[in-house]
């Protein structure tokens, strides 16, 4: 006779608290931070019950496991704040598209720089995009110019993380802020 099929008790993120805790005997810290040594699993429930506190598995692999007498939502509410202070401070670097064209006037051209210069300062890194149009594609060693040109005005904020390389109809290259 076959047995019917049971799913997998839902696992459990974060560590064994109280119940959970299945073992006989475990290693107990209490709440004030002393360790109490090796008791029964039973007993160190008493005294957190006492406390008005949780019991909490914090080394599982340990012979016997460590457990720690402590206020465990707390304990996750202040887990979960760090955890969103390191995602605040967090930067993620963004790229920034700089779009040009082979025979861009010299004002476009200083415009275009400043935006370049500012996202450098903001820490994120630059693709500058030269687009051929028609018979312009003849005239590609123009694009190269204006390339080479961009990266030696910027060579002391940036360095060239992509060298320029055509793609179809568009010439590209990436620079990234010197830290």
């Amino acid at each position: 006779m076959r047995r019917p099929f049971r799913a997998p008790p839902p696992s459990k993120d974060g560590p064994r608290t109280n119940h959970e805790i299945r073992v006989r005997e475990v290693q107990l810290i209490d709440h004030e931070g002393s360790n109490r040594g090796i008791i029964l699993t039973e007993e160190a429930m008493g005294i957190a019950m006492e406390a008005g506190l949780d019991l909490v598995e914090i080394q599982p692999n340990a012979q016997p496991p460590v457990c720690k007498i402590m206020d465990y939502g707390r304990h996750k509410y202040q887990n979960q704040k760090k955890a969103a202070e390191a995602r605040k401070k967090q930067k993620t670097v963004e790229i920034k598209e700089i779009k040009m064209r082979p025979n861009i006037d010299t004002h476009d051209y200083e415009v275009k720089m400043r935006n370049m210069l500012r996202f450098f300062n903001d820490g994120d890194k630059v693709k500058v995009t030269l687009r051929f149009r028609g018979r312009e594609m003849a005239h590609q060693d123009l694009g190269m110019k204006l390339l080479h040109k961009v990266r030696d005005e910027t060579t002391e904020i940036a360095k060239v993380e992509s060298t320029p390389r055509l793609e179809g109809r568009q010439m590209v290259m990436v620079l990234a802020p010197i830290k």
